[in-house]
């Protein structure tokens, strides 16, 4: 066979071709996949988290919570002076929410500032301020602490039941009077509606007994009533009764000196 001049053999050729790398297309993909993940940037890394705030302790938590307010006691002097001595507006409105039997003997008691008043006819008990009161009578003549006076409000229409005086009784109740059923003039006999021993406290009881005639009179009343004393109940201890109620308001009026109530308005 014939060659030119610089051919190589067939079979070198063939050798030299066949061991040339064959370059697929699969090794071009991942190739070029590497050459991609090795020039990217590295993600930045994340920021530190950041440090918790210090906890409050249990104790400082403690300290800054407020305290309740503490519950007022009754009034020793008066709000506004006038013609008559008048309590606190916000007291007057808590005692007549309810009864308080035991704060009525500390109001009537020897030495409290409070104008007293008597009424001028027998009067229908009710409580034009909408809290509680004793669905009976005031008889004439009987004593009352003044409150506070009604007044109508200022250039409106005049509404049947203002004026007059917000009063509290010796039972604990509060009661509503016009201006012309009450008096400050003391009668030559003040009068009282019942006080029920059995409502008044032991604190209270306790106090009132230290004085003999009371002490006396309360036996005398268990003796004769036997633990009822309204109702179908014999002379005897309705007498009884009677008879520990004067000596309680004769000791209230001119001793006094009795201990804060364990319930307050």
């Amino acid at each position: 066979m014939v060659r030119l001049r610089g051919e190589l053999p067939l079979d070198a050729l063939i050798l030299s071709e066949s061991a040339a790398p064959v370059r697929t297309p699969t090794a071009l993909f991942i190739g070029f996949a590497l050459s991609a993940c090795g020039g990217q940037k590295a993600p930045p890394a994340a920021a530190p988290a950041p440090t918790p705030a210090p906890s409050v302790s249990a104790a400082a938590t403690e300290s800054a919570t407020p305290e309740p307010p503490k519950k007022e006691g009754i009034p020793t002097e008066c709000a506004s002076k006038g013609t008559i001595c008048e309590m606190p507006a916000g007291f007057v409105k808590r005692l007549c929410s309810a009864t308080y039997p035991n704060v009525a003997l500390v109001l009537f008691s020897k030495g409290a500032p409070w104008t007293h008043g008597f009424l001028t006819r027998k009067t229908q008990a009710w409580n034009a301020e909408g809290g509680a009161s004793k669905q009976d009578w005031l008889e004439w003549d009987e004593e009352v602490v003044i409150l506070a006076a009604r007044v109508p409000p200022k250039g409106g229409v005049q509404i049947s039941g203002t004026g007059g005086y917000q009063a509290f009784r010796w039972d604990g109740s509060c009661v509503t009077l016009a201006s012309e059923e009450v008096t400050m003039r003391l009668p030559p006999e003040a009068k009282h509606p019942r006080i029920e021993w059995k409502y008044l406290d032991d604190g209270m009881r306790e106090a009132l007994r230290k004085d003999p005639k009371i002490d006396e009179a309360v036996i005398e009343m268990k003796k004769e009533c036997k633990g009822v004393s309204v109702g179908d109940v014999s002379k005897q201890c309705e007498l009884a009764d009677k008879k520990l109620v004067n000596r309680i308001v004769k000791f209230v009026t001119t001793e006094g000196g009795l201990p804060e109530p364990q319930k307050l308005p």
